[in-house]
């Protein structure tokens, strides 16, 4: 692999950073997290590398070489229709982007089209290449040398810079989880679409004869029963009398009228309310009577996650009245 004179290299940069705005790049390089957009004059034909690898005209140049090389190196490759060994180069320099998936980007310029980019980098023959990083050249080789040697021409480039650039580790990581087949999404259920759709035009009988079935097939199904009790909820909660609820506390001691009660209130977020309400219910009567309550409080335990903190106070405040 032939790298050119050290002092083209030094020669390269100085040049570079003529030719681009370098200071303001660097300037915003820290709060840089994705690469721009492309700019207009930018052509990103297909090819093999896909979108690893990109044909980049003058016009482009800043916002596709320059400025992408503030996430991850931008390896250019200077190369020209007519010779061979560019299509040869292009070829390995393109399967090993693929490879990479993202953590550095091929950037292909064909010096007759572009001959102010060829000045720019000086070139002599062709293909040369030359890995840009942070807005600056870092390497560079004028030979088609093995795949092999490219390879690790590239990982040595890579290792340098991964702790200085942050699309190399976020390209990385994202090659890590792109490699983890994704299960595929499991079929839906009938069964839950029939009981749904009843349940959106308020046809609670049928949504609760459906999710019953479901759960005469399957008693252990939590989906099921969480849905049912939303719906015996819902039902009940509609075709109560709002009356009920100056009855109750008229009457402390109908059972009845505080069973519904408590469900208006908690259809109507007064579930601290609806539970205090219950306990004291169970508090006051006995035998029957204070079992239908305390069941009532449990089923509309069911309506919340097993974490809400009021489920969990009117637990412990229900075994108080209980024992």
């Amino acid at each position: 692999m032939t790298r050119p004179d050290p002092r083209q290299t030094a020669a390269l940069s100085a040049a570079l950073s003529r030719a681009v705005d370098l200071s303001a790049l660097k300037a915003r390089a820290d709060a840089a997290k994705t690469p721009p957009p492309a700019a207009a004059g930018t052509s990103a034909a297909p090819t093999q590398g896909g979108a690893h690898a990109i044909d980049v005209t003058e016009a482009g140049f800043q916002a596709e070489v320059v400025e992408r090389s503030l996430q991850i190196p931008v390896v250019v490759a200077l190369v020209a229709s007519w010779s061979a060994q560019s299509q040869q180069l292009v070829a390995v320099l393109e399967k090993l982007a693929a490879q990479d998936r993202g953590s550095w980007l091929l950037a292909k310029v064909d010096i007759e089209l572009n001959p102010r980019v060829a000045q720019l980098f000086g070139v002599q023959a062709v293909p040369m290449v030359v890995a840009i990083a942070g807005g600056q050249p870092v390497d560079a080789f004028n030979d088609v040398p093995p795949e092999d040697r490219v390879r690790q021409w590239i990982d040595s480039i890579l290792d340098a810079l991964r702790d200085r650039l942050p699309g190399i580790r976020a390209a990385e990581a994202g090659e890590g989880a792109a490699a983890e087949e994704e299960p595929a999404p499991e079929p839906e259920d009938e069964r839950f679409t029939t009981a749904e759709a009843a349940f959106d035009r308020g046809d609670f009988p049928a949504a609760e004869t459906a999710y019953q079935a479901i759960l005469d097939a399957e008693p252990g199904n939590t989906e099921a029963k969480a849905a049912l009790a939303q719906v015996k909820f819902l039902a009940r909660a509609q075709a109560t009398d709002p009356s009920v609820i100056v009855r109750a506390d008229i009457s402390p001691d109908d059972v009845d009228a505080q069973l519904s009660a408590a469900d208006l209130e908690v259809a109507g977020q007064q579930v601290e309310q609806a539970f205090a309400r219950l306990i004291a219910a169970v508090r006051r009567s006995s035998g029957p009577e204070r079992d239908k309550a305390r069941t009532h409080l449990v089923s509309l335990f069911d309506l919340f996650a097993a974490d809400d903190q009021r489920v969990a106070k009117a637990r412990r405040d229900l075994a108080s009245a209980l024992f």
